[in-house]
């Protein structure tokens, strides 16, 4: 298909990764943005067609649009159908056909068993207000899908009972909505675990079983609830891409594939069987543009297995280790002549190393990374992977659980080291998730204190936050590192306008540097310094050399008037006075 040009003076849309579960307001009517697909219009209120530009349509043969109604069609009679043959003509110039009665339906059913085991999931989420801390938004409803497995547990996506409030179940064919319990939210890979205490749940449902990981152009079906329908719905296509891929919900890159197949809002958390009525994958995201048409992607058995294993092991989710660095590609032979590579060699060259990681102590700037747990590195980072295939070495390290340890050969110095590195959780300075956490604040004199994430970002500057947040921000989410596990980066979020505070009334998410002085670790650093504060003054650093002066006695004496004008219970979270 040619590319379409650009238009002059149009901004481009950029193609966006879009989680799936269909969201309904409080009163149940679906909100206008779940409804990505045109209404079908009735024919009696169908407006005339407009005569487009161009050459007029050929006029359709009568004999293959005839109404289904018409007797120009061809008619079938009781199992019996009619056609003419060769043209040619007997007594009444037709020949009769014998058609095989159609399926019963307890027939259909036994064809397709674990399709009874896919469920409806509805879900009421109460989200925290990042931009009032102390309260919730109003609740909404969303509806997705998901699937029973073994051990009395059913599988979802985590973005479908994030912020949960009440989770329930519906199987097919049934009426009946079974509370359910939340037993494990994995948010990087966008997996759920879920169960129902009510045996009848349970009854005459044969769970999902698993198989191995589909290959290119392989047959798929999804099945699942899509736009809040309450009957089953089945899209089939192939596996057209496997790769790492990035999680929207998740924010990170884990091994996905991209089918496709039409994956609709509801259709999360349902399964993709392949041709054997195996589960080989999750329906999660779905790719919206104005230049690509049904891509859509799944969560892959690796992953699944990865997060079942995980909870079953420690009876939690732990999450996926990562190997704490950023690298650089070593295509370029002078690059490689001068990093002293021999010609058998390939790697990729570190360029830093999270400080909060255990690789820390290990791995240098400027090592040349050659293998890990012994499967070389190509010089553009991709390993083997199938025949005739290679993927990203994250992989590898998305394979292992938190605590394992990796074996790393390393160049340095023209001489080869192997470290025994355990693995561990990524830390961010900004954290992609607070898993499902009310946000921390800090409240004196007007002055709303509070830690930024991911979340909060997107909160005040909406979906484009990585264009519209401020560059300030942006350049410590992507580009700053975490010196210690408890460091966060603090803000003044906004300032509740008091006759103590005037003319900072402007101050709007501004980073605090230092607080008399001292440098400010995190949230609960400032609460406590500000509370047990002796002086006469409170002074705040904040970025661009500002500072904010408060008299201590006053600050502290008119925060109580401020919180009751404002309805705030409490001056602090719950989480910073714990």
């Amino acid at each position: 298909m040619e590319q379409s040009k650009r238009k002059r003076g149009r901004k481009t849309k950029k193609a966006v990764a879009e989680t799936m579960d269909f969201q309904m307001a409080a009163s149940g009517a679906p909100s206008p943005s779940a409804l990505d697909e045109p209404q079908e219009i009735p024919d009696s209120a169908s407006p005339k067609p407009r005569r487009g530009r161009g050459r007029p349509k050929k006029a359709a043969r009568r004999q293959n649009l005839a109404p289904a109604d018409s007797p120009a069609s061809s008619p079938i009679r009781r199992g019996s159908q009619v056609v003419a043959i060769n043209g040619e003509h007997g007594e009444s110039g037709l020949a009769v056909v014998s058609l095989d009665p159609p399926p019963r339906w307890d027939q259909v059913v036994r064809v397709v068993p674990s399709m009874d085991a896919v469920v409806k999931v509805f879900c009421v989420h109460t989200e925290p207000n990042f931009s009032l801390p102390w309260q919730r938004k109003r609740q909404y409803s969303s509806s997705s899908s998901g699937f029973i497995i073994g051990g009395r547990r059913v599988l979802t996506n985590a973005h479908s009972v994030e912020h949960y409030t009440q989770v329930k179940l519906k199987k097919r064919g049934s009426d009946t909505k079974y509370v359910a319990t939340v037993l494990a939210i994995g948010t990087e890979c966008d997996i759920a675990m879920l169960t129902v205490d009510n045996d009848e749940f349970w009854e005459g449902v044969s769970p999902v079983e698993f198989g191995s990981l589909p290959a290119l152009q392989d047959a798929v079906t999804v099945v699942g609830y899509p736009i809040g329908g309450d009957t089953i719905s089945v899209t089939s296509g192939v596996v057209s891409r496997m790769e790492i891929l990035s999680y929207v919900h998740g924010s990170t890159e884990l091994l996905g594939l991209q089918i496709d197949a039409a994956i609709n809002s509801g259709n999360s958390g349902g399964p993709a069987f392949n041709d054997k009525g195996k589960c080989v994958g999750i329906a999660f995201q779905s790719l919206k543009h104005e230049d690509v048409e049904n891509i859509g992607y799944v969560i892959p058995t690796p992953v699944i297995m990865h997060f079942i294993n995980d909870y079953e092991k420690s009876g939690e989710y732990t999450g996926f280790p990562m190997l704490g660095i950023e690298w650089q590609k070593m295509e370029n032979p002078d690059l490689r002549k001068a990093m002293e590579m021999r010609p058998d060699q390939k790697g990729v060259r570190v360029r830093r190393v999270e400080p909060t990681g255990p690789e820390f102590e290990f791995l240098k700037p400027s090592d040349i990374i050659l293998s890990f747990d012994g499967v070389d590195i190509a010089n553009d980072g991709t390993v083997p992977f199938r025949h005739g295939e290679r993927i990203a070495f994250s992989y590898l390290v998305s394979q292992k659980y938190t605590g394992e340890n990796a074996l790393v050969k390393v160049l340095r110095d023209s001489k080869v080291y192997e470290f025994n590195i355990k693995l561990a959780t990524h830390k961010r300075l900004i954290p992609a998730h607070i898993k499902g956490k009310p946000p921390s604040y800090y409240i004196i004199a007007g002055f709303v204190f509070t830690a930024i994430s991911v979340p909060y970002l997107r909160s005040e500057y909406g979906k484009d936050y990585e264009y519209d947040a401020p560059v300030k921000l942006l350049d410590k989410l992507l580009h700053t590192m975490a010196h210690s596990h408890d460091e966060q980066l603090v803000v003044i979020s906004q300032v509740l306008v008091a006759d103590v505070n005037i003319g900072y009334e402007d101050i709007v998410n501004t980073q605090v540097m230092a607080f008399n002085g001292k440098p400010v670790k995190n949230l609960r650093t400032l609460a406590n310094m500000v509370e047990n504060c002796s002086e006469e003054f409170l002074k705040f650093d904040l970025e661009y050399q500002q500072i904010v002066v408060l008299q201590t006695k006053t600050s502290k004496a008119a925060t109580p008037d401020i919180l009751a004008t404002h309805c705030i219970p409490s001056a602090i979270s719950e989480d910073l006075t714990s």
